[in-house]
């Protein structure tokens, strides 16, 4: 048993069982034993990798993504451009190399930003940039960026953020929690919390006994918090994330661990737990907001930005072994059998704002 284990028996002895969201919440960030503050998820000897650790293409086609939303935004300045829960700071190294390289202004003229929760993760990506001439600073929340123009990018960020799951019982929904069974272990059973009917998806009316459906507040707010901030001062934002177009029933908590899965409850603080976004909530939330949001596949996404032409230019001067690489990593990111149909891309754009590959760009 692990130790945040033991100390979530104990927690549930002491006061009872506790719902989903804050089991993710111990699970991935406590300070002590949780996930993301105490060991390196990343990589080949973490336990999954993810597309900027794929291929430097994605990094350059979404700083180019990102360079062509501040053009068509006015070419904004003082502008911030941010990264929300960069990992090992990877994505932003190649977006600050590309940047550099379409611009030098914007490079020199805007602020970069790292906003990241963990201390370990921090130091991780410091050392990821190493020197750099451009100004990076490092923030816990969204709050506290500058009050100017943001262009924001968030990668498999939105999938790590606690949900809460209800359970079809009976004639409505009780929420789903995280109890002990007559061994003592953690199981899961519905607890007596109900869920109001309106944040249930259109089928819930149907859906048969033990169905579950989750409802994620804590994402809608973050997005909600983002929105707001470019409603207010110009900006543009891209979130790629695995999950779905459309809400629905369905249990997509899952724990994963040694680029494997797991049961969710065998080993708190040692595993990543994970669900499916749920990209429409997204997109209404952007809505709600006055903005624009656009919804994509990864492949399509990445396709439309010139991945296969990158490719082509990447593997020009190379040998056979590289570019059998560099076409394995294209696949990889973009084909349908691997992250290109499962990944979704939302962008959020002020209304009458036009950005390739999106509807109404050039």
């Amino acid at each position: 048993m692990t130790r945040l284990k033991t100390r979530i028996v104990d927690l549930i002895e002491a006061l009872g069982p506790i719902p989903i969201n804050e089991y993710m919440a111990l699970c991935l960030f406590d300070p002590a034993d949780g996930y993301y503050t105490t060991r390196e998820p990343f990589g080949a000897g973490g336990d999954f990798i993810t597309a900027p650790e794929i291929s430097q293409m994605f990094g350059e086609l979404v700083a180019v993504w990102l360079y062509q939303a501040w053009r068509a935004s006015g070419r904004l300045l003082p502008a911030t451009i941010a990264e929300i829960g960069p990992g090992r700071g990877t994505l932003m190294k190649d977006m600050l190399r590309t940047l550099s390289r379409l611009d030098p202004d914007l490079a020199n003229g805007a602020t970069f930003a790292m906003i990241e929760t963990s201390p370990r993760l921090t130091e991780v990506q410091k050392k990821t940039l190493g020197v750099t001439p451009f100004a990076v600073g490092w923030h816990d929340a969204i709050e506290t960026l500058p009050q100017q123009s943001l262009f924001i990018v968030g990668n498999e960020l939105f999938d790590a953020v606690p949900i809460r799951q209800f359970i079809r019982a009976g004639a409505g929904w009780r929420e789903r929690m995280v109890g002990l069974d007559e061994t003592n272990d953690l199981c899961f059973f519905a607890g007596a919390g109900s869920v109001d009917p309106t944040l249930l998806p259109a089928d819930a009316t149907d859906a048969p006994q033990g169905a579950i459906v989750e409802v994620a507040p804590a994402r809608t707010a973050l997005m909600a918090t983002i929105a707001e901030r470019i409603s207010r001062h110009g900006g543009a934002g891209l979130f790629l994330d695995y999950g779905h177009f459309q809400s629905g029933v369905g249990d997509t908590l899952q724990a994963l661990r040694s680029h494997d899965h797991e049961d969710v409850l065998a080993n708190p603080g040692e595993a990543d737990l994970t669900s499916h976004v749920d990209f429409a909530a997204l997109a209404a939330i952007v809505r709600a907001h006055g903005l624009e949001a656009h919804l994509t596949t990864q492949g399509d996404f990445l396709l439309g930005m010139g991945i296969l032409e990158r490719a082509g230019r990447l593997g020009a001067d190379t040998g056979q072994a590289a570019r059998e690489r560099i076409a394995s990593d294209v696949e990889r990111l973009a084909g349908p059998q691997a992250m290109g149909e499962l990944f979704k891309v939302l962008a959020v754009l002020p209304r009458g704002v036009a950005v390739r590959p999106f509807a109404g760009a050039d």
